[in-house]
């Protein structure tokens, strides 16, 4: 497929910790020994989640979920189709969708069935998702180019 790589929408979340916390989950140190190194965080810290896209074109996003009261909430199945429904895809109005591909990862929210059949309404069998038209590869590693760019 000539050009794919230009046509494809990469999806993430990340986390904000409020309080200054630094989620190093893509980060690895690989070392002989262990440096045993402790890090005191409070047990439920106040943070932000936000959604972005990026492509050739650009990107979509930034979108914050938020509730109706303003407050920071977490991303769950429902948030995600709103999401989905309120933003992305009113955004999708600016581009030509009917070449571009949406890739998201595995998470639960991503793959609900209501999520899968509302994203194959837009992208037909241009989905990468688990449990999508193209599967999302097992094992495969979380990283996109959103962890690099964003």
């Amino acid at each position: 497929m000539v050009d794919f790589h230009k046509r494809i929408l990469f999806s993430d979340e990340a986390h904000f910790w409020l309080n200054g916390y630094v989620n190093k989950q893509n980060c690895r140190i690989w070392s002989e020994a262990n440096p045993q190194v402790y890090v005191e965080t409070p047990l439920h810290p106040e943070k932000l989640t936000v959604w972005c896209a990026l492509w050739a074109g650009g990107i979509i996003g930034p979108y914050f979920f938020k509730n109706d009261e303003g407050h920071n909430v977490t991303v769950n199945g429902d948030r995600y189709r709103a999401m989905i429904t309120n933003f992305f895809i009113l955004e999708l109005n600016n581009h030509d969708v009917q070449e571009l591909w949406f890739q998201q990862d595995g998470a639960t929210c991503h793959t609900a069935c209501a999520t899968i059949d509302l994203l194959k309404d837009t992208f037909g069998d241009r989905l990468i998702s688990r449990f999508g038209p193209v599967n999302w590869p097992p094992r495969s590693c979380d990283l996109t180019p959103l962890d690099y760019f964003l």
